[in-house]
C-alpha cells in the first residue's frame, strides 16, 4: 500500500501559497501560471485556509463579486482537512471522495510539506494496479523468476 510520503517523493514537495489579503485575481493568475487548481492560504506560518478554482466559480462569479477587489480570505475554505506522509493513498482517496474535495495539504509534525490532488491519487492508484496486474500476468504465464 503506497503512502502519501512515497507519492510526494515522486511528485515533489513544492506547495504554492498566498496570503489572506491576496486578491482572488492574483491567486487565479498564480494558479494559471503553475497549472494548479488550488492554493494554500498561509497567515504567517500557519494554514488559514485553502482557495480553489471551485471557490472562485461559486463565491465570486455566481455572487457577482469582482475578483480584482475580493481578498482570498473572503472566499477561502477555512476548515481545512489535511493528511500526513504516513497516510495511505487509498485512505486519502476515500476521504476526498466522501467529502467531495480535490486538494489536501500534507502536514508532518505540524509543518506543511506538500499538497496532493485527487489526480495525484488516481495516478498513484492506477500505477499500483498496473504493477500488480503485470506481476499476476508474469506469474500466470510461468515466467516468474
Amino acid at each position: 500500500m503506497r503512502t502519501v510520503g512515497q507519492l510526494l517523493q515522486d511528485k515533489g514537495h513544492k506547495v504554492w501559497s498566498v496570503a489572506p489579503t491576496t486578491t482572488v485575481y492574483e491567486a487565479l493568475e498564480l494558479m494559471a501560471d503553475k497549472g494548479i487548481g488550488a492554493l494554500v492560504v498561509l497567515d504567517g506560518s500557519g494554514i488559514a485556509g485553502l482557495v480553489s478554482e471551485r471557490d472562485y466559480a461559486r463565491k465570486v462569479i455566481l455572487e457577482g463579486r469582482s475578483s480584482r477587489d475580493t481578498p482570498v480570505a473572503d472566499i477561502m475554505t477555512r476548515a481545512v482537512l489535511y493528511t500526513t506522509p504516513e497516510q495511505s493513498v487509498t485512505d486519502c482517496m476515500s476521504v476526498m471522495t466522501e467529502r467531495k474535495f480535490r486538494h489536501l495539504p500534507v502536514l508532518d509534525g505540524g509543518t506543511l510539506v506538500g499538497m496532493i490532488s485527487i489526480g495525484d491519487l488516481v495516478k498513484a492508484i492506477i500505477a499500483e494496479q498496473e504493477f500488480v496486474i503485470g506481476q499476476l500476468e508474469t506469474y500466470i504465464s510461468g515466467t516468474l523468476a
